[in-house]
């Protein structure tokens, strides 16, 4: 019966180390995931600035494009600018609060 127990508890003891290796490669595992996520919304976020910055540079180009005398006339031309303007205030705006 001795044996029996001390079988039960070798066995035991076998298991919950088997357990505890088992949660310390989980831990790991979650702590390598959160590293790669946080890698990936840095990556994102400067995807985003750079896309931004794209788009500004593009609309900028248009514009350009607008005021050297293409198909669209004067007035064309100013609302474009007027547009523009409006998106710089709303985005000094943004800035400031």
């Amino acid at each position: 019966m001795e044996n029996n127990n001390e079988q039960l508890i070798v066995s035991l003891r076998e298991k919950f180390k088997q357990i505890v290796a088992l949660l310390e490669a989980e831990k790991e595992k979650r702590r390598s995931f959160e590293q790669k996520n946080i890698e990936l919304e840095e990556k994102l976020k400067n995807l985003l600035q750079e896309k931004e910055k794209l788009s500004v540079q593009y609309n900028n180009l248009k514009l350009a494009k607008n005021l050297e005398g293409s198909d669209l006339n004067s007035h064309d031309a100013k609302l474009k600018v007027n547009r523009i303007v409006r998106e710089i205030d709303k985005c000094i705006a943004l800035l400031n609060k």
